[in-house]
């Protein structure tokens, strides 16, 4: 068996073919920068290849470990639950393969700077990522007079939402802007036509979206449609950016660390 450990990069899934494709190129700019690991994509649902069959593959391969990295921004329940749930369902089917799990991209709220990144909330590429893709957009991002929205898919986990709204107020901070706000596609408010509104009132003289998602898909495309209705540009998701791509290497390479050789590995 081989005592690398492998990285299962497990995103949600989706209907739209977008999004499988958008993964799957993140998941070959982590090969990229990684060209000795063994990275496998899998999905939750909806897309396939599906983490229990992967895992099944890496066991079949002689992996006595692998570290299931969730392609997620926030600890909400699919990070909570479905994660943990998929991959215990497998541990007991594969006692041979000892299978850690990272955390996801983004920091869990409230649990102050991450370790290793020196950003409050998450791995520093995923802002870097964001912030590209915003610039992209909305030209210099130095401006008194720029108000931001950051979009993300919201969740019906209140501290999940939050850590949104903190990091567009950590980048109004830095950036000096007028004013930043969060919204959301569902689950939670405001939606993007309103933040938009409420930055306006603020007295932004221009106003510009960000999106903290993954990859392109039916709610994506809601926030992008909404930014079109309110006359404001919106950038991209973030995609196989290469901040994310470290971010995604930077949790794996930390669970790794942590997770101790199986003992017929050490005797």
């Amino acid at each position: 068996m081989s005592p690398s450990p492998a990285l299962v990069a497990v995103a949600h899934g989706s209907r739209d073919p977008r999004s499988a494709a958008t993964v799957a190129e993140l998941v070959g700019e982590v090969r990229r920068q990684r060209p000795g690991l063994d990275v496998r994509l899998s999905f939750l649902d909806l897309s396939a290849p599906r983490l229990p069959d992967v895992l099944d593959g890496v066991a079949a391969d002689g992996h006595a470990r692998a570290v299931v990295v969730p392609l997620l921004l926030g600890h909400a329940f699919h990070a909570r639950v479905d994660v943990p749930g998929a991959v215990a369902t497998a541990a007991a089917r594969l006692p041979g393969l000892d299978i850690a799990i990272s955390p996801v991209l983004g920091n869990r709220p409230g649990r102050g700077a991450d370790r290793g990144s020196g950003h409050r909330h998450g791995h520093a590429g995923l802002s870097a990522a964001a912030l590209r893709r915003l610039a992209a957009v909305a030209g210099p991002l130095h401006d008194p007079g720029l108000g931001v929205v950051l979009a993300a898919i919201g969740s019906s986990h209140a501290p999940a939402n939050a850590a949104v709204a903190d990091v567009v107020a950590g980048w109004t901070r830095r950036f000096g802007w007028s004013g930043g706000s969060a919204a959301f596609a569902t689950a939670a408010a405001p939606s993007v036509p309103d933040a938009v509104a409420a930055l306006r009132a603020g007295g932004a003289r221009r106003v510009a979206v960000a999106q903290w998602i993954l990859a392109p898909g039916l709610l994506p495309d809601r926030i992008e449609r909404d930014a079109a209705a309110a006359g404001v540009p919106v950038a991209s998701p973030l995609g196989p950016d290469p901040g994310v791509a470290r971010a995604v290497l930077a949790r794996f390479d930390e669970r790794a660390a942590a997770q101790p050789l199986p003992h017929h590995l050490t005797a």
